[in-house]
């Protein structure tokens, strides 16, 4: 397979991989550990994820524990969870930080189901992105003389196919994350 064609399917990958963890990211009504993944604590100097600063567990499907290592950074790590996007205030008994999820409103889901399409819109639009570029590079290699014209129609019909799976598994993810959003 031709070295652009790999490049593509890499980036392609890539895209995928960045919608899921943005996806993950987005609050089902049930509690996920993921969901504290991107919130960054100031911890002696230096941006830590919650995650990096203790265990996270859920022991009930809208509770999350946070057990931190240091019991020092508790109001630090409150703190960042009231300044994250998650609108949940955390809890605390001098030792573990609770955070109870609320149930989602039906006009919530339908929000979040809004964001979940917008982005799996702008990951299909990256990904066609990055096949035009391919696409581009393969005419330029036979404009130049590397490849010829059969091997430049195979190419692109090769570029055109990982696009097309691409699509189809942005697809499949966006509608799972659908389903999970608008389970009661």
């Amino acid at each position: 397979m031709s070295e652009v064609i790999d490049i593509a399917q890499d980036k392609m990958n890539k895209t995928i991989a960045v919608l899921k963890r943005d996806l993950g990211g987005l609050r089902a009504g049930r509690a996920n550990p993921q969901l504290l993944e991107r919130i960054l604590v100031d911890y002696y100097g230096s941006a830590t994820p919650i995650n990096q600063m203790g265990n996270i567990s859920s022991p009930e499907a809208r509770l999350l524990v946070i057990n931190l290592w240091d019991p020092k950074m508790i109001p630090a790590v409150e703190k960042a969870i009231q300044k994250s996007d998650l609108g949940i205030n955390p809890t605390n008994d001098g030792k573990l930080i609770r955070l109870v999820f609320p149930e989602l409103t039906e006009e919530r889901r339908r929000e979040l189901v809004k964001t979940i399409k917008k982005k799996a819109e702008e990951a299909k639009v990256a990904i066609r992105s990055i096949r035009r570029d391919a696409n581009e590079n393969l005419k330029k290699q036979k404009k130049d003389g590397e490849i010829t014209e059969d091997d430049q129609k195979f190419y692109e019909e090769e570029a055109q196919e990982i696009t097309d799976d691409s699509i189809k598994e942005i697809d499949r993810i966006a509608s799972d994350k659908e389903k999970e959003i608008m389970e009661f």
